[in-house]
């Protein structure tokens, strides 16, 4: 919960830092722009059980973040801030798991925002040393298909998952890479990497 909190100061401190023109500008996220991350970031801190109910019947599961950003799509981008200011602690669903979800939520939709934009950033070592075990079971994730049968080995920390040809990168890359981000697979090498690289890009593409 800690490391979210942390996670979640210094998004809402960068965000501070932007021009009106890149709240506007396309994200990692495919078909999201910043603004519309930054609204997804915020979306279930104040759903009810039965609100989040709602929202994934009225999403049908897979489409229940895009119904949460439409949901905030009205505020402006000082008000988003305001909002995640209110919410730095995750409340609801993304305090699950004691904060965990709110965690890989915020440091992985960071670096869509950062990545995008151009503002690179090094991902505290202790948070993702903390985050990349979780990722490959991750069901909503969908990691696991994209790193079957493959050895994955960060160079900056210390983590290792799975057997076969190797992919090698950082660890904020390989998180990156394992949460379908195609535009970091130039970062990684191994004999792996062809594999992973064409599983992110076949599933981009659809």
């Amino acid at each position: 919960m800690n490391m979210a909190y942390d996670e979640r100061v210094e998004i809402a401190a960068f965000l501070e830092t932007l021009t009106p023109q890149e709240w506007q500008a396309p994200s990692l996220c495919h078909k999201w722009t910043v603004k519309d991350v930054v609204a997804h970031i915020v979306s279930y801190e104040e759903l009810t059980p039965l609100g989040l109910v709602m929202r994934f019947a009225k999403g049908r599961v897979v489409n229940a973040n895009q119904v949460g950003v439409q949901e905030y799509s009205h505020m402006s981008p000082h008000e988003l801030v305001e909002f995640l200011h209110r919410h730095l602690r995750p409340h609801g669903l993304t305090a699950a798991f004691g904060g965990m979800i709110g965690l890989v939520d915020g440091t992985v939709h960071h670096q869509d925002i950062r990545r995008a934009l151009g503002h690179p950033r090094k991902v505290p070592a202790d948070r993702l040393e903390r985050i990349l075990p979780l990722v490959p079971s991750n069901p909503r994730l969908g990691a696991g298909r994209r790193i079957r049968g493959l050895r994955l080995v960060a160079t900056d920390v210390a983590w290792q998952h799975g057997d076969g040809p190797e992919v090698r990168g950082t660890g904020e890359a390989l998180l990156m890479a394992m949460t379908g981000r195609k535009q970091v697979t130039m970062e990684l090498t191994g004999p792996g990497q062809p594999t992973l690289a064409n599983r992110i890009n076949a599933s981009s593409d659809r």
